[in-house]
Protein backbone atom coordinates (compact mmCIF):
# COMPACT_ATOMS: atom_id res chain seq x y z
CA UNK A 1 0.00 0.00 0.00
CA UNK A 2 1.31 3.55 -0.25
CA UNK A 3 1.54 5.76 2.47
CA UNK A 4 -2.13 7.71 3.62
CA UNK A 5 0.27 10.98 4.36
CA UNK A 6 2.22 13.13 1.70
CA UNK A 7 0.93 15.22 -1.13
CA UNK A 8 -2.52 14.12 -3.16
CA UNK A 9 -1.72 12.34 -5.85
CA UNK A 10 -2.54 10.53 -9.01
CA UNK A 11 -1.76 7.15 -10.72
CA UNK A 12 -1.55 6.97 -14.52
CA UNK A 13 -1.35 3.77 -16.82
CA UNK A 14 -0.92 3.33 -20.48
CA UNK A 15 -1.56 -0.82 -21.03
CA UNK A 16 -0.77 -2.16 -24.14
CA UNK A 17 0.86 -5.04 -26.55
CA UNK A 18 4.07 -3.97 -25.35
CA UNK A 19 3.57 -3.79 -21.54
CA UNK A 20 2.49 -1.30 -18.45
CA UNK A 21 4.00 1.98 -18.17
CA UNK A 22 3.06 3.90 -15.18
CA UNK A 23 3.47 7.67 -14.15
CA UNK A 24 2.81 9.13 -10.46
CA UNK A 25 2.86 12.60 -9.68
CA UNK A 26 0.79 15.38 -8.83
CA UNK A 27 -1.78 18.08 -10.67
CA UNK A 28 0.50 20.56 -9.31
CA UNK A 29 3.64 19.15 -10.49
CA UNK A 30 2.71 16.31 -13.14
CA UNK A 31 4.80 13.52 -13.42
CA UNK A 32 7.18 12.94 -10.63
CA UNK A 33 8.34 9.68 -11.62
CA UNK A 34 7.71 6.92 -14.40
CA UNK A 35 8.20 2.86 -15.13
CA UNK A 36 7.74 0.59 -17.19
CA UNK A 37 6.61 -3.34 -17.37
CA UNK A 38 7.16 -5.52 -20.64
CA UNK A 39 5.02 -7.82 -20.06
CA UNK A 40 1.58 -7.37 -21.93
CA UNK A 41 -1.66 -7.77 -19.53
CA UNK A 42 -3.27 -11.08 -19.89
CA UNK A 43 -6.33 -11.52 -21.87
CA UNK A 44 -8.62 -14.99 -21.51
CA UNK A 45 -12.39 -16.08 -21.58
CA UNK A 46 -13.44 -13.16 -19.37
CA UNK A 47 -11.10 -10.65 -21.29
CA UNK A 48 -8.57 -8.24 -20.07
CA UNK A 49 -7.78 -9.79 -16.73
CA UNK A 50 -8.05 -7.95 -13.49
CA UNK A 51 -5.77 -9.91 -11.39
CA UNK A 52 -3.05 -10.11 -14.00
CA UNK A 53 -3.19 -6.79 -14.40
CA UNK A 54 -2.67 -5.55 -10.66
CA UNK A 55 -0.10 -8.49 -10.30
CA UNK A 56 1.86 -6.39 -13.03
CA UNK A 57 0.89 -3.11 -11.40
CA UNK A 58 1.34 -3.37 -7.54
CA UNK A 59 5.04 -3.53 -7.47
CA UNK A 60 5.64 -1.14 -10.16
CA UNK A 61 2.97 1.69 -8.23
CA UNK A 62 5.22 0.68 -5.02
CA UNK A 63 8.54 1.61 -6.82
CA UNK A 64 7.24 4.77 -8.35
CA UNK A 65 5.80 6.29 -5.28
CA UNK A 66 9.41 4.66 -3.32
CA UNK A 67 11.04 7.08 -5.52
CA UNK A 68 8.66 9.83 -5.91
CA UNK A 69 8.26 10.20 -2.12
CA UNK A 70 5.03 10.22 0.17
CA UNK A 71 1.70 10.45 -2.18
CA UNK A 72 -1.61 10.08 -1.09
CA UNK A 73 -3.08 8.34 -4.54
CA UNK A 74 -6.80 9.57 -4.45
CA UNK A 75 -7.49 9.51 -8.51
CA UNK A 76 -6.36 7.07 -11.14
CA UNK A 77 -6.75 6.65 -14.66
CA UNK A 78 -6.09 3.02 -16.81
CA UNK A 79 -5.85 3.65 -20.63
CA UNK A 80 -6.24 0.05 -21.59
CA UNK A 81 -5.98 -1.51 -25.62
CA UNK A 82 -8.83 -3.58 -26.21
CA UNK A 83 -11.27 -1.97 -23.13
CA UNK A 84 -14.12 -1.39 -25.89
CA UNK A 85 -14.40 -4.90 -26.76
CA UNK A 86 -12.59 -6.76 -23.55
CA UNK A 87 -13.04 -4.47 -20.69
CA UNK A 88 -15.88 -5.68 -18.84
CA UNK A 89 -14.04 -7.97 -16.33
CA UNK A 90 -11.48 -4.63 -15.83
CA UNK A 91 -14.38 -2.22 -15.77
CA UNK A 92 -16.29 -4.65 -12.90
CA UNK A 93 -13.20 -5.41 -10.66
CA UNK A 94 -10.50 -2.80 -11.34
CA UNK A 95 -11.65 0.23 -9.46
CA UNK A 96 -12.57 -1.90 -6.49
CA UNK A 97 -8.91 -3.16 -6.42
CA UNK A 98 -7.22 0.24 -7.06
CA UNK A 99 -9.04 1.62 -4.10
CA UNK A 100 -8.20 -1.35 -1.61
CA UNK A 101 -4.19 -1.55 -2.77
CA UNK A 102 -3.92 1.94 -3.16
CA UNK A 103 -6.62 4.28 -1.29
CA UNK A 104 -7.62 5.84 -4.43
CA UNK A 105 -11.14 7.81 -4.37
CA UNK A 106 -11.73 8.43 -8.44
CA UNK A 107 -11.14 5.75 -11.43
CA UNK A 108 -11.60 6.74 -14.90
CA UNK A 109 -10.95 3.64 -17.31
CA UNK A 110 -10.05 5.05 -20.77
CA UNK A 111 -9.76 2.97 -23.95
CA UNK A 112 -6.26 3.47 -25.53
CA UNK A 113 -7.68 5.43 -28.25
CA UNK A 114 -8.88 8.13 -25.81
CA UNK A 115 -5.65 8.08 -24.04
CA UNK A 116 -3.69 8.58 -27.45
CA UNK A 117 -6.28 11.38 -27.83
CA UNK A 118 -6.03 13.30 -25.10
CA UNK A 119 -2.34 13.08 -25.19
CA UNK A 120 -2.27 14.24 -28.80
CA UNK A 121 -5.14 17.39 -29.18
CA UNK A 122 -6.13 17.84 -24.85
CA UNK A 123 -9.80 18.49 -24.51
CA UNK A 124 -10.02 20.08 -27.45
CA UNK A 125 -12.33 19.12 -30.59
CA UNK A 126 -11.12 16.84 -33.22
CA UNK A 127 -9.92 13.81 -34.34
CA UNK A 128 -6.56 11.44 -34.19
CA UNK A 129 -5.33 8.82 -36.82
CA UNK A 130 -4.22 6.03 -34.39
CA UNK A 131 -1.76 3.80 -36.43
CA UNK A 132 0.33 1.39 -35.62
CA UNK A 133 0.06 -2.35 -36.39
CA UNK A 134 -3.65 -2.02 -36.32
CA UNK A 135 -5.69 1.76 -37.42
CA UNK A 136 -8.36 3.49 -35.34
CA UNK A 137 -9.67 7.17 -35.65
CA UNK A 138 -11.35 8.76 -32.91
CA UNK A 139 -12.83 11.65 -32.31
CA UNK A 140 -15.24 14.52 -30.01
CA UNK A 141 -16.80 17.57 -30.13
CA UNK A 142 -16.47 17.24 -26.49
CA UNK A 143 -20.39 16.00 -25.79
CA UNK A 144 -19.49 12.54 -27.40
CA UNK A 145 -17.12 10.56 -28.52
CA UNK A 146 -16.97 8.57 -32.17
CA UNK A 147 -14.74 5.72 -33.35
CA UNK A 148 -13.85 4.43 -36.43
CA UNK A 149 -12.66 1.23 -37.69
CA UNK A 150 -9.81 -0.39 -35.22
CA UNK A 151 -11.81 -3.69 -36.25
CA UNK A 152 -8.57 -6.08 -36.30
CA UNK A 153 -6.84 -7.09 -39.13
CA UNK A 154 -9.26 -9.72 -40.66
CA UNK A 155 -12.26 -7.24 -40.63
CA UNK A 156 -10.55 -3.85 -40.88
CA UNK A 157 -7.57 -1.73 -39.62
CA UNK A 158 -7.84 -0.32 -42.89
CA UNK A 159 -4.36 1.48 -43.47
CA UNK A 160 -2.83 0.60 -40.60
CA UNK A 161 0.53 -1.99 -40.41
CA UNK A 162 -0.92 -4.92 -40.90
CA UNK A 163 -3.21 -3.61 -43.77
CA UNK A 164 -0.26 -2.02 -45.27
CA UNK A 165 2.18 -5.08 -44.94
CA UNK A 166 -0.81 -7.88 -46.44
CA UNK A 167 -0.61 -5.70 -49.36
CA UNK A 168 2.70 -5.57 -50.14
CA UNK A 169 3.26 -8.79 -49.62
CA UNK A 170 0.39 -9.83 -51.89
CA UNK A 171 2.15 -7.40 -54.05
CA UNK A 172 5.28 -9.30 -53.72
CA UNK A 173 3.20 -12.57 -54.69
CA UNK A 174 1.60 -11.23 -57.86
CA UNK A 175 5.12 -10.74 -59.14
CA UNK A 176 6.05 -14.20 -58.13
CA UNK A 177 3.49 -15.49 -60.22
CA UNK A 178 4.15 -13.01 -63.09
CA UNK A 179 0.35 -11.82 -62.14
CA UNK A 180 -0.75 -8.46 -63.29
CA UNK A 181 0.28 -5.93 -60.32
CA UNK A 182 3.31 -7.07 -58.70
CA UNK A 183 6.43 -5.32 -57.87
CA UNK A 184 9.51 -7.18 -58.25
CA UNK A 185 11.01 -4.99 -56.13
CA UNK A 186 8.66 -5.62 -53.14
CA UNK A 187 9.32 -9.53 -54.17
CA UNK A 188 12.88 -9.12 -53.55
CA UNK A 189 12.63 -7.26 -50.35
CA UNK A 190 10.28 -10.13 -49.23
CA UNK A 191 12.60 -12.78 -49.99
CA UNK A 192 15.31 -11.02 -48.06
CA UNK A 193 12.67 -10.94 -44.92
CA UNK A 194 11.11 -14.07 -45.29
CA UNK A 195 12.89 -16.68 -47.24
CA UNK A 196 11.28 -18.24 -50.99
CA UNK A 197 7.86 -17.07 -51.11
CA UNK A 198 6.40 -20.28 -51.72
CA UNK A 199 6.92 -20.94 -48.00
CA UNK A 200 5.21 -17.70 -46.95
CA UNK A 201 1.68 -19.14 -46.65
CA UNK A 202 3.06 -22.47 -44.29
CA UNK A 203 5.07 -19.69 -42.04
CA UNK A 204 2.53 -17.06 -41.96
CA UNK A 205 -1.37 -18.31 -41.25
CA UNK A 206 -0.57 -20.78 -38.22
CA UNK A 207 1.30 -17.78 -36.57
CA UNK A 208 -0.50 -15.90 -33.06
CA UNK A 209 1.18 -12.88 -34.00
CA UNK A 210 0.78 -12.56 -37.36
CA UNK A 211 -0.56 -8.93 -37.55
CA UNK A 212 2.74 -7.97 -36.30
CA UNK A 213 4.78 -9.82 -38.84
CA UNK A 214 2.65 -8.33 -41.61
CA UNK A 215 3.27 -4.87 -39.94
CA UNK A 216 7.13 -5.84 -40.05
CA UNK A 217 6.85 -5.81 -43.60
CA UNK A 218 5.01 -1.95 -44.35
CA UNK A 219 8.79 -0.22 -43.46
CA UNK A 220 9.94 -2.14 -46.43
CA UNK A 221 6.99 -0.66 -48.53
CA UNK A 222 7.82 2.87 -47.06
CA UNK A 223 11.12 2.35 -48.20
CA UNK A 224 10.25 1.19 -51.77
CA UNK A 225 7.60 3.98 -52.52
CA UNK A 226 10.13 6.72 -54.15
CA UNK A 227 11.29 4.09 -56.73
CA UNK A 228 8.10 1.77 -56.99
CA UNK A 229 4.98 2.66 -58.38
CA UNK A 230 3.14 0.24 -56.65
CA UNK A 231 4.30 0.81 -53.33
CA UNK A 232 3.53 4.47 -53.64
CA UNK A 233 0.34 3.03 -54.53
CA UNK A 234 -0.10 1.09 -51.60
CA UNK A 235 0.69 4.05 -49.37
CA UNK A 236 -1.70 5.85 -50.93
CA UNK A 237 -4.43 3.87 -50.92
CA UNK A 238 -3.60 3.68 -46.93
CA UNK A 239 -3.02 7.24 -46.99
CA UNK A 240 -7.09 7.28 -48.49
CA UNK A 241 -8.23 4.95 -46.01
CA UNK A 242 -7.08 6.76 -42.81
CA UNK A 243 -8.87 9.88 -44.69
CA UNK A 244 -11.89 8.24 -44.44
CA UNK A 245 -11.41 7.06 -41.15
CA UNK A 246 -10.84 10.71 -40.09
CA UNK A 247 -13.85 12.09 -41.93
CA UNK A 248 -16.05 9.58 -40.45
CA UNK A 249 -15.58 10.71 -36.39
CA UNK A 250 -14.20 14.41 -37.12
CA UNK A 251 -16.60 17.16 -35.31
CA UNK A 252 -18.83 18.89 -38.21
CA UNK A 253 -18.85 22.05 -37.02
CA UNK A 254 -16.02 24.82 -36.20
CA UNK A 255 -12.10 24.17 -37.47
CA UNK A 256 -11.60 20.73 -35.60
CA UNK A 257 -7.53 19.87 -35.64
CA UNK A 258 -6.28 16.81 -37.13
CA UNK A 259 -3.31 14.68 -35.68
CA UNK A 260 -1.84 11.34 -35.92
CA UNK A 261 0.14 9.39 -33.59
CA UNK A 262 1.56 5.67 -33.40
CA UNK A 263 4.22 4.05 -34.42
CA UNK A 264 2.88 3.57 -37.77
CA UNK A 265 4.05 7.25 -38.17
CA UNK A 266 7.72 6.73 -37.53
CA UNK A 267 7.87 5.50 -41.32
CA UNK A 268 7.67 9.64 -42.14
CA UNK A 269 7.39 11.00 -45.69
CA UNK A 270 6.04 8.05 -47.57
CA UNK A 271 2.74 7.93 -45.76
CA UNK A 272 2.72 11.30 -43.84
CA UNK A 273 2.87 13.29 -47.37
CA UNK A 274 0.00 11.26 -48.84
CA UNK A 275 -2.02 11.60 -45.73
CA UNK A 276 -1.43 15.15 -45.60
CA UNK A 277 -3.13 15.90 -49.39
CA UNK A 278 -6.12 12.98 -48.97
CA UNK A 279 -6.81 15.12 -45.28
CA UNK A 280 -6.90 18.59 -46.71
CA UNK A 281 -9.12 16.90 -49.63
CA UNK A 282 -11.52 15.08 -47.48
CA UNK A 283 -11.60 17.51 -44.68
CA UNK A 284 -10.64 21.13 -45.72
CA UNK A 285 -12.10 22.89 -42.84
CA UNK A 286 -9.71 21.02 -40.34
CA UNK A 287 -6.07 22.02 -39.38
CA UNK A 288 -3.29 19.27 -39.26
CA UNK A 289 -1.10 20.08 -36.35
CA UNK A 290 1.06 17.73 -34.71
CA UNK A 291 0.70 15.87 -31.72
CA UNK A 292 1.55 17.13 -28.21
CA UNK A 293 2.01 13.73 -26.44
CA UNK A 294 1.82 9.97 -26.74
CA UNK A 295 -0.98 7.82 -24.88
CA UNK A 296 1.01 7.82 -21.64
CA UNK A 297 0.90 11.60 -21.62
CA UNK A 298 -2.78 11.31 -21.99
CA UNK A 299 -3.67 8.93 -18.89
CA UNK A 300 -1.31 11.98 -16.96
CA UNK A 301 -3.36 14.42 -18.23
CA UNK A 302 -6.58 13.16 -17.48
CA UNK A 303 -5.33 12.02 -14.04
CA UNK A 304 -4.25 15.28 -13.09
CA UNK A 305 -8.15 16.55 -14.37
CA UNK A 306 -9.51 13.72 -12.32
CA UNK A 307 -7.41 14.57 -9.00
CA UNK A 308 -8.72 18.17 -9.24
CA UNK A 309 -12.25 17.36 -10.04
CA UNK A 310 -14.75 16.25 -12.60
CA UNK A 311 -13.10 15.53 -16.39
CA UNK A 312 -14.16 17.92 -19.09
CA UNK A 313 -14.37 15.11 -22.02
CA UNK A 314 -17.81 13.44 -22.36
CA UNK A 315 -18.25 10.18 -20.63
CA UNK A 316 -19.06 6.82 -22.33
CA UNK A 317 -19.22 3.48 -21.25
CA UNK A 318 -16.88 1.52 -23.21
CA UNK A 319 -15.05 4.67 -24.56
CA UNK A 320 -14.33 6.59 -21.41
CA UNK A 321 -15.82 5.75 -17.84
CA UNK A 322 -15.54 7.24 -13.98
CA UNK A 323 -16.19 5.14 -11.05
CA UNK A 324 -16.53 7.08 -7.48
CA UNK A 325 -15.52 4.91 -4.90
CA UNK A 326 -14.94 5.20 -0.69
CA UNK A 327 -11.33 5.13 0.54
CA UNK A 328 -9.26 3.03 3.10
Amino acid sequence: MTGASGATGFLAVDSGGSGLRVAVGTAERGPLARRASAEPVRTGERGIDPEHFMAHLVPVVRALTAEAGPLRLTAAVVGAAGLASLGDALRAELPGALAREFGVRRVALAADAVTAYVGALGARPGAVIVGGTGLIAVGTDLTAWRRADGWGHLLGDCGGGAWIGRAGLEAALRAHDGREGGSPRLRACAEEEFGPLAGLPGALYPRPDRPAVLASFAPRVAACADRDPVAAGILRAAARHMADSAAAVCPAEGEPRVTVTGGLFEMGDPILLPLDEELAERLPRARRVPAEGDPLHGSVRLAAELSRGPLTLPGDRTMLCVATLSGR
